[in-house]
């Protein structure tokens, strides 16, 4: 049982730092404001000559694609110059296609991760009372600690060349090479230059780091507060203590 708890406890900690990425990412991805931002920081507009109005209305035909559950591909229609023109080519709208099976595998993965996480707390530290809330302070300081290496490793890859870090997602991310666009004549980089994703990830990135401090402060203050009260841990707790969180720090 006390393999089976450290497991599961393990899990937990991996499973927190997933649902806050995904979940961020999300909202970004959903989020209006984040294609306002690049049509209007980027002059979009006059990169491809079609109106500003016309590409936010694209944009948020974007979102509902990429939400929908049809397998169909996207087919954008917009004004220009007062014709009405294709929005994308087809090589732009497979690498949609792929894109949108990325982004909802994001969302099954933030889904995954959110329950297990309730059903964790809930069943673990709130039915069962198999640990006590300083376990669970614990483990959620684990993971922020672990999480915030992973993220500082990233950080410091994309600083020292997003291009190169940018370039490798691409690779690892999708089987073809339908994301290799010209933004001399692809209207979708035209609308989404790399450099918009660089301000993206950085933004994403920060609000992520952001929610680790909030969940680092939360869990580090609650453990200060309880600390006289646990009497250094040695009165009576239940068994989920022994196992993973509660051997995170014994000194504090």
């Amino acid at each position: 049982m006390v393999l089976l708890r450290n497991a599961v406890a393990l899990l937990f900690i991996i499973a927190l730092p997933i649902a806050l990425v995904t979940t961020t990412v999300r909202i970004a991805m959903n989020s209006p404001r984040l294609y306002e931002y690049a049509a209007d920081h980027y002059d979009t507009p006059a990169t491809t000559g079609i109106a500003r109005s016309e590409l936010l209305t694209a944009s948020a035909e974007l979102r509902d694609y990429f939400n929908s559950g049809s397998d169909e591909a996207i087919f954008i229609r917009v004004q220009r110059d007062g014709e009405p023109i294709s929005l994308f080519n087809r090589q732009e709208t497979r690498h949609l296609q792929d894109v949108k099976t990325l982004f909802q595998m994001n969302g099954r993965v933030q889904e995954a991760s959110v329950m297990f996480i309730l059903a964790y707390v809930v069943g673990v530290f709130i039915w069962a009372r198999e640990g006590s809330l300083r376990t669970l302070a614990r483990q959620v300081l684990l993971s922020v600690f672990v999480s915030l290496a992973i993220v500082g490793a990233l950080g410091a890859v994309a600083v020292a060349g997003f291009d190169a870090l940018w370039t490798q997602f691409h690779v690892v991310a999708f089987s073809n090479d339908f994301w290799l666009l010209d933004p001399a004549t692809d209207r979708l980089i035209q609308m989404f230059p790399e450099a918009f994703w660089e301000d993206a990830s950085l933004v994403i990135g920060a609000i992520i780091l952001a929610q680790f401090g909030v969940l680092a402060a939360v869990a580090g203050a609650y453990l200060g507060l309880t600390r006289k009260s646990a009497a250094g841990y040695a009165l009576p707790h239940g068994p989920g203590d022994a196992g993973l969180g509660a051997q995170v720090s014994r000194a504090g």
